[in-house]
């Protein structure tokens, strides 16, 4: 029987947290392709040696980064109740999901960094997790639809634009506040027009 693992000790709990830390703020960035060890060891300010006690390479840090980010990615997906109202937990949905682009805008360019490379190293992850989730909430949808309490719409591409327009103030917030009006709260503004477009869509 091989042995336990033995238990972090605080310090490498905080060095661990250090490096994830720094590496999504390169990842971010700068992508999978353009970041490098030494980029991520600076921002940690740890020496190279030191990260790689910790991670044995890049594609390491960047796997433990991305299998986080996608627990919090499904949690909004799997708070919907199928024994809800349909509109009001769809609108809680959406919130989720422009709360989660406010607080965890790098999390959300480095997923989107990651699926525009073909999510080489993300792939088997979203088969084997996204698709079983997005196809079981796409039914609870098209069963909403067949019983009138829902217009009817292609359900994946429902949850396709609820992805799309929440997510787009995470992953353009440069160009989003570029164009705003200095002052201007985005994500407050997005939510009440989400909330009125998906009424309107979703209305029978």
């Amino acid at each position: 029987m091989p042995p336990a693992p033995r238990k972090q000790t605080r310090i490498q709990r905080r060095n661990r947290r250090t490096i994830l830390d720094a590496a999504l703020d390169v990842f971010s960035q700068h992508g999978f392709r353009g970041a490098t060890l030494d980029q991520i060891a600076e921002v940690a300010g740890l020496s190279k040696p030191n990260l790689l006690y910790y991670f044995p390479s890049k594609e390491a840090i960047h796997l433990a980064l991305l299998e986080g980010l996608l627990d919090i990615w499904l949690a909004p997906l799997r708070a919907i109740d199928p024994e809800g109202e349909p509109v009001a937990e769809i609108l809680a949905y959406v919130r989720r999901k422009l709360e989660l682009s406010r607080d965890y805008p790098r999390e959300s360019r480095l997923f989107a960094n990651e699926v525009l490379q073909g999510a080489p190293r993300l792939g088997p992850i979203l088969e084997g997790e996204l698709k079983p989730l997005v196809d079981a909430t796409a039914a609870t949808f098209e069963g909403w639809a067949r019983a009138g309490r829902i217009a009817d719409l292609p359900p994946h591409h429902l949850i396709f634009s609820i992805w799309a327009l929440t997510q787009h103030y995470a992953d353009f917030e440069v160009q989003v506040r570029a164009v705003l009006d200095e002052g201007h709260d985005p994500y407050a503004e997005a939510g009440a027009f989400l909330e009125r477009l998906f009424t309107k869509l979703l209305t029978p």
